[in-house]
């Protein structure tokens, strides 16, 4: 992983960008990560990766999560980003498809309409059940609430995928 983020540091910035955005896709994200370096271990990556995303303004984190697919829904094309998608929402494939895919529909729908966005979560480790449980519970978030989640969920999904981007590089 030394390797990785010795070659991450050492890249012109612009390339460091263009790598990151698949972790992130705002481009002030990838520009703000990636004027940070050098980066001493992955740890520090991950915190400076996690704060930049905080700091976003919101328009900056709509522009992430218009790369995201709706959960349930397979994320395509044959980028890092992509597979990494497919992966992140893996617990939906044993999960009883078409009850639990029509509910996530209906509720990526609601929730949509109520906050003009995809449903953002950090799918990675959560069944199809617990993602549907979450997309209802958030739905009766207010407005400032749900982007305060939204920007944690975006937080931990970049910081998740930062350490997968080392560990394959």
């Amino acid at each position: 992983m030394l390797i990785a983020l010795d070659a991450f540091n050492a890249r012109s910035p612009s390339d460091a960008e263009e790598e990151l955005l698949a972790c992130c896709a705002s481009r002030a994200f990838a520009g703000k990560v990636a004027a940070l370096r050098p980066y001493q271990d992955l740890g520090e990556l991950a915190a400076a990766a996690g704060a930049a995303v905080r700091e976003l303004g919101w328009a900056e984190v709509l522009e992430a999560l218009a790369a995201h697919p709706r959960i349930g829904e397979r994320a395509g094309g044959d980028g890092r980003d992509a597979a990494w998608s497919r992966q992140e929402q893996s617990g939906l494939e044993s999960e009883p498809a078409d009850e639990l895919r029509e509910a996530l529909a209906a509720g990526n729908r609601a929730y949509e309409e109520r906050f003009g966005h995809v449903y953002l979560i950090c799918a990675t480790g959560l069944t199809g059940a617990q993602m549907l449980a979450r997309l209802r519970e958030r739905l009766r978030n207010d407005e400032a609430t749900e982007r305060g989640v939204v920007r944690d969920e975006l937080a931990a999904i970049t910081r998740l995928r930062i350490a997968k981007w080392m560990e394959e590089s």
